[in-house]
């Protein structure tokens, strides 16, 4: 698994590439920390290039949200999501909980 984080003005944009598995979870919560302990609460996720991810990437992606969501600071957006992983999505029920957008430009715009 690759992360490439960019900060932009208003958000932050990471993308992921390859598997977020029970063994690389940890490495994108890890970045994701370290966003959320710099105080940005607006992240954008690029999934154009994920190719699976496991019930501990979905723990890591609803953590995130939740702490985004608190008190109103911001949220975690989804950008570029293949099909095949937003079946994995709709199974489990959280495509309800966010924003989907078909490119990182349009994501990043939300913000």
């Amino acid at each position: 698994m690759e992360i490439e984080n960019t900060q932009f003005k208003h958000c932050d944009l990471i993308k992921v590439t390859g598997r977020v598995d029970s063994s690389t979870a940890p490495r994108l919560a890890e970045a994701i920390n370290n966003i959320l302990d710099a105080g940005r609460f607006k992240i954008v996720l690029d999934l154009t290039k994920l190719e699976f991810i496991s019930s501990a990437g979905l723990r890591v992606l609803i953590s995130t949200q939740k702490t985004c969501k608190r008190y109103n600071r911001g949220e975690v957006v989804i950008a570029g999501m293949p099909e095949y992983i937003k079946s994995v999505f709709d199974l489990a029920g959280f495509t309800p909980l966010f924003r989907l957008f078909d490119d990182s430009i349009s994501a990043v715009g939300y913000f």
